[in-house]
């Protein structure tokens, strides 16, 4: 039966320190304490499920198995910790196995609960994702230190094999940490754009490596109203990745609030630094709201890269707007400005990892490149122009390594 005494709030209130008094109280709602006898083994190694454990009392002890049949212990945790984190976001196994050392009461929290959370608050978001975070730093510590036994153990008489052996073991490390990122970006981002009689969309998003910042979406604001985004985490890392979930949960949170854009994108600036005050971090974005009816998208730049329309019979201009991006500093002043979208239009948002793509010479594409293509297909359909971009930045950019994620957005109107 879920807990909901003074001191469950107080225990959260230790664990999650700096969240609002309202996630606390749903946290205290849904969270389900159990007790369990010494010995219980509360999760397995090996095995899925997505649970996040609360020690209330008692301890509970980590322990993995290795490849080579050793068992080694990862630590003990006690009143006011945690585990389990990662299962609320990844499907993969168990990395370790946790057992009760003495009479133990845990609080539970699930997926389901976690996900409704997420939406209530972005925080939440943040707060887990960094405690992914650190739990990766502590099991990459374990291995430094295994290894280093290791190596001083044998070092004379294996040392190449040794060496061989630690590459492996940091690239699989590496890999496995790139694999997580890129599944929770990928579960993220929209699985298809909407569609309608009078506007059609279509995207692509292809990362430097295998996790970057950059999204992108379009969804309905109400039934007369679309929002449109496209940003940039400014960072190539699975920090990246982690801001990028926090930025698209606020863009969509705080668009259900008004459908002024700047007042969206000013709250999620204070999203951000609310969530991560001390990052270096920071967002660059176009955010619009279009009036179907009328055509008129009213929209703010945030930093980010100005959108190209084209026209039939009238070529290919950059939409007007500038403004400083979202994060780091606390004051921002943004413009909103606003263009009536017509029958026959192609908007294309991008992101910098377009003009910015290299060739194998150390040249950029540059928007110049992308307005000569555009001018050629700029009467096809949005699908089709996002190819024809795609593969004219692939041909350009030939096996010169991306610097850059590379994003593309074109709303077609009808």
């Amino acid at each position: 039966m879920a807990d909901s005494t003074d001191s469950t709030t107080g225990l959260f209130q230790r664990v999650f320190r700096g969240l609002e008094e309202d996630v606390l109280a749903e946290l205290r709602k849904f969270a389900t304490r159990k007790r369990y006898p010494a010995g219980y083994t509360l999760c397995r190694q090996g095995e899925r499920e997505h649970t996040f454990y609360v020690v209330a009392k008692g301890r509970v002890v980590a322990t993995q198995k290795l490849e080579d049949g050793e068992e080694r212990m990862l630590g003990v945790r006690g009143p006011n910790e945690y585990f389990g984190e990662i299962g609320l976001l990844d499907n993969a196994p168990r990395m370790a196995t946790v057992t009760t050392l003495v009479p133990t009461s845990v609080f539970e929290v699930t997926e389901e609960v976690f996900d409704h959370l997420v939406v209530e608050s972005p925080a939440i978001a943040y707060t887990i994702s960094r405690t992914i975070l650190e739990t990766l730093r502590t099991l990459d510590q374990h291995a430094i230190e295994d290894l280093e036994a290791k190596n001083q153990a044998l070092r004379l008489a294996y040392e190449e094999l040794q060496a061989a052996h630690e590459a492996l073991v940091e690239k699989q490390r590496l890999e496995r940490e790139l694999e997580i990122a890129a599944e929770v970006q990928r579960s993220l981002l929209p699985a298809e754009l909407p569609s309608y009689h009078d506007y059609r969309h279509a995207a692509y998003l292809e990362p430097a490596r295998q996790v970057g910042g950059d999204f992108y979406d379009v969804f309905e604001l109400d039934d007369d109203h679309l929002g449109i985004v496209i940003a940039d985490v400014a960072d190539k890392s699975i920090q990246a990745a982690l801001f990028m979930a926090v930025s698209r949960t606020l863009f969509l949170v705080e668009s259900k609030r008004t459908l002024s854009p700047a007042r969206v994108a000013k709250a999620v600036h204070r999203g951000f630094i609310a969530v991560s005050p001390v990052a270096e971090s920071f967002v660059t974005a176009f955010y619009g709201v279009l009036h179907r009816a009328s055509g008129k998208l009213t929209y703010v730049i945030a930093g980010h890269e100005r959108p190209l329309l084209a026209r039939p019979g009238e070529g290919i201009v950059t939409l007007r707007g500038k403004g400083r991006f979202l994060g780091m500093m606390e004051q921002l002043e943004l413009e909103e400005f606003s263009v009536v979208l017509q029958s026959g239009d192609r908007l294309v948002l991008f992101s910098d990892g377009v003009p910015d793509a290299e060739n194998p010479q150390g040249e950029n594409y540059g928007v110049g490149r992308l307005r000569d293509i555009l001018k050629n297909v700029s009467h096809q359909d949005a699908q089709q122009v996002v190819r024809a971009i795609k593969n004219d930045i692939a041909a350009w950019r030939q096996d010169a390594v991306p610097v850059d994620d590379l994003t593309l957005l074109v709303v077609e109107v009808r």
